[in-house]
């Protein structure tokens, strides 16, 4: 683990960011949280930075990287509740709470702000709209949760898989980290079942009939999705849930001229889930993504999963 020098920096830009998409502030509100005190670390993948029944005395804004919050059991057994990338307040809806029920830890690499909980709550006491914009933060990263509540009780573990990874592509290509619907995905097979609720053994069948029906590739950590409105159709994926975090998204289309899957334009983000394909089965099912060309040439390379 390394500190960052943040002088000329500003880490806390992200979070001006992240609270300005909820609401306008003012150049005073804005400052406001810019002067919190902050610090930054640049922590290694598979560290722990809050454990359950801790007293946190800081909360953190991830800059790079992913982060997630889970629960364990004496069995052993996990439940990872949450993913957490660029620009989320993964400890945030325990702000006002002296325990936490959940750890917070890191999957990759990760860079990481921490600010004093002490400022963060006297600057929401005497900010109305600042409190007002971390309220919503916390809100849309419970409607998530609550979608999470849903695949776990209601859908099969085939449409609970193909939900996720819609889930995840969407908010990779939102931050840009997506393009030619490939995406790097830095879990592997064993964390998705400890998100699916699933075994091992279980998400990988799943993937194998996603990969069969020319859906979905999870090779290594490169996420493939071949179909994208065939995948949002089987798990009907509704992309509502995430509008509070995003904002456009690219809409997939097939061209029946040289059966290739490209991005044809910028759409609105509340059609994104509801999408239908110009087409039905044929070339696209067949369509290779043009990232995966590119792997197969030696230019993308992954672990294997």
């Amino acid at each position: 683990m390394s500190e960052v020098n943040i002088a000329d920096n500003r880490p806390l830009d992200l979070l001006v960011r992240k609270l300005e998409s909820m609401g306008p502030l003012t150049a005073d509100e804005r400052q406001a949280i810019l002067s919190l005190p902050a610090s930054v670390r640049v922590l290694p993948p598979r560290y722990d930075i809050l454990h359950e029944d801790d007293r946190p005395s800081q909360c953190c804004i991830v800059l790079s990287g992913w982060l997630w919050c889970y629960r364990s059991l004496s069995s052993g057994k996990r439940q990872i509740i949450s993913l957490h990338m660029m620009g989320d307040l993964p400890d945030l809806q325990g702000l006002e709470l002296p325990v936490i029920d959940y750890s917070l830890g890191t999957i990759s690499e990760s860079t990481v702000a921490f600010t004093p909980r002490v400022h963060l709550q006297e600057l929401a006491a005497t900010q109305p709209r600042i409190a007002k914009a971390l309220w919503q933060v916390a809100a849309a990263d419970a409607v998530v949760t609550r979608e999470w509540m849903v695949s776990l009780g209601r859908r099969s573990a085939l449409e609970h898989l193909a939900h996720l990874l819609c889930e995840l592509y969407v908010r990779q290509q939102a931050l840009k980290k997506a393009r030619d619907y490939c995406c790097e995905l830095p879990i592997n097979q064993c964390n998705i079942a400890d998100i699916l609720g699933l075994t091992n053994a279980h998400v990988n069948r799943m993937a194998k009939i996603l990969k069969q029906r020319g859906l979905a590739t999870l090779d290594g950590k490169m996420l493939s999705i071949h179909n994208w409105s065939r995948l949002v159709r089987l798990c009907e994926f509704n992309v509502n849930y995430l509008s509070p975090k995003l904002q456009i998204i690219p809409k997939l289309k097939c061209d029946q001229t040289n059966e290739s899957l490209h991005l044809d334009h910028q759409l609105n983000l509340r059609d994104y889930g509801r999408i239908r394909s110009d087409y039905d089965g044929g070339a696209a099912d067949r369509a290779v993504p043009p990232c995966r060309q590119e792997r197969w040439r030696g230019r993308l390379t992954s672990n294997a999963i």
